[in-house]
């Protein structure tokens, strides 16, 4: 078993991280930007160092920074977490020329996935469904054109390089390619510094399913069951379960099958996911993400298997604990992403300081989060502030332990999206599993100022407590005044920031 980890990241992830290391009984190190040197991460590791300043690209973006770090700390690898570096190929590159252990993929691997239109070449290959479309860089508006005549309208151009919706357009009619591209091309270069693009056909309405993987260095390759991730907001997933509603047995096979032929095509070792889009009985590859999930949880829930505690025995060598026929599906779970956003005025960001936390709990109840009362909340990193899972017998079970957790969980200083979060636990559609990545957009209703019938409980209750404990701060005139159901939480009188540790404690 590895002795020590640095772990390249922040929030909760860098604390699920650093318990279950904990458990192993490896040595923690983590890192700190400035407004994070009281964050819970970096009080639960044995050692912190800072990192940097606030923006991400001077700390933890900072490759030579955080291999100076490793260096001064003696640790013997390195857990980059999702987000900022972890699927980097340069960085992976970089920890093990330094001699140190990755706990991921090979930078090989990465690299090779990383490149959608490479990614595609290698699915075909090994016979996973592809979304039919091209394998190579478009050289042109009229290369383009051909290619989309070709797939058939609608069309999506996508970046080689791309992720998170970034340099993609999607285009219904064939005069309006040029411009797209050229959009497309445009914001390619401005995200990911390379401006390949390529087509595929643009499937309305898909169902977005996962299968969680995981590889070890002995030639074994598993899949453990799938998840569902198709409520999201403009290409980021806001709820996510385990299992999908959709899926039979036998289509969950199939599935599953294909997701461990991908694996085995770029020789993957670690904890990845494969992405498919599912439409009219059909499933296609979207992407492989060559790392943890934050969704990771839901699977976690449903086998029993601690993802994080696998990714360490694989990265000192270990087999695989358990093989696939070994893995079990038990119950259903779902996930809520707690963002600090304000979902009924546009997404705004919500920036802030929590004045309180009070987490819900209970028979499957879990709670990942990255926060403390006293945390500050700004605009440099990712609004994930935790995510919230519930876990039942079946999804009806789950749901409702939903809504009840939902309703417990409150978050006071800092606006979040957890009303919009209990209306969808409430939605017939929802509750029904009639799903789609457009699902949002289908629901304006979600987001009217009007409070369904069905969720008016949670609020009234939510009302309750808000007057009681408002201390003069004006929210509770604010609801009144605008008719918008803002977070009960939002506006909580803020405390100061702990004071942090020194370079190291």
């Amino acid at each position: 078993m590895l002795e020590s980890v640095l772990v390249a990241n922040r929030g909760e992830i860098a604390l699920r991280v650093i318990r279950a290391a904990r458990e192993l009984g490896i040595r923690t190190v983590a890192v700190f930007s400035e407004p994070d040197r009281g964050a819970p991460h970096v009080l639960h590791a044995d050692e912190a160092y800072p990192i940097g300043p606030a923006p991400a690209a001077e700390s933890y973006l900072n490759i030579a920074g955080l291999l100076e770090v490793a260096r001064r700390a003696n640790a013997r690898a390195v857990h980059p977490g999702y987000g900022f570096l972890a699927e980097r190929a340069d960085f992976a590159e970089a920890v093990t020329d330094a001699g140190l252990v990755f706990v991921g993929p090979s930078a090989a691997t990465i690299r090779a996935m990383g490149d959608k239109t490479e990614a595609r070449r290698r699915m075909e290959a090994a016979g996973v469904p592809v979304v039919p479309g091209t394998t190579t860089p478009l050289a042109s508006a009229d290369e383009a054109r051909r290619a989309a005549g070709a797939t058939g309208f609608p069309v999506v151009l996508k970046a080689s390089a791309g992720g998170g919706g970034k340099g993609m357009r999607v285009v219904r009619r064939a005069k309006d390619i040029p411009g797209a591209l050229a959009g497309a091309v445009r914001e390619a270069e401005a995200a990911f510094g390379d401006g390949s693009v390529y087509v595929e056909r643009y499937l309305e309405r898909p169902r977005h399913i996962e299968v969680q993987l995981f590889g070890d260095t002995h030639g074994n390759v598993v899949h453990l069951h799938e998840r569902e991730c198709s409520i999201q907001r403009r290409h980021q997933k806001l709820v996510e379960e385990a299992p999908s509603a959709l899926l039979d047995p036998a289509e969950r096979r199939r599935m599953g099958e294909a997701a461990v032929r991908a694996a085995r095509a770029v020789d993957y070792v670690g904890a990845g996911t494969v992405e498919f889009l599912h439409r009219d009985g059909e499933f296609f590859f979207l992407e492989m993400n060559t790392r943890l999930q934050v969704e990771h949880p839901v699977t976690e829930m449903v086998t029993s298997v601690d993802l994080v505690e696998w990714q360490f025995r694989v990265a000192s060598g270990e087999a695989l604990p358990l093989r696939r026929r070994g893995i079990p599906l038990e119950g259903h779970a779902i996930e809520c992403r707690i963002t600090s956003e304000s979902p009924f005025e546009g997404f705004l960001p919500a920036t802030g300081v929590v004045s309180e936390l009070e987490v819900p709990g209970g028979p499957g109840v879990r709670w990942d989060g990255g926060i403390a009362a006293g945390t500050e909340v700004g605009l440099h990193y990712d609004p994930l502030l935790g995510k919230l899972i519930t876990h039942g017998a079946d999804r009806g079970v789950a749901v409702r332990r939903m809504r009840r957790a939902l309703g417990e969980l409150r978050i006071g200083g800092v606006s979040t999206g957890t009303p919009l979060l209990a209306r969808i636990m409430e939605e017939p559609d929802f509750l029904a599993g009639r799903l789609s990545t457009a699902y949002l957009e289908e629901h304006p209703e979600l987001f009217a100022a009007d409070v369904p019938a069905a969720g008016r409980e949670a609020l009234v209750v939510a009302a309750a407590l808000l007057e009681h404990g408002r201390r003069g701060n004006g929210t509770a005139s604010r609801i009144r005044r605008t008719g918008r159901p803002l977070s009960p939480w939002a506006h909580g009188v803020g405390t100061a920031v702990p004071p942090g540790p020194g370079e190291r404690r």
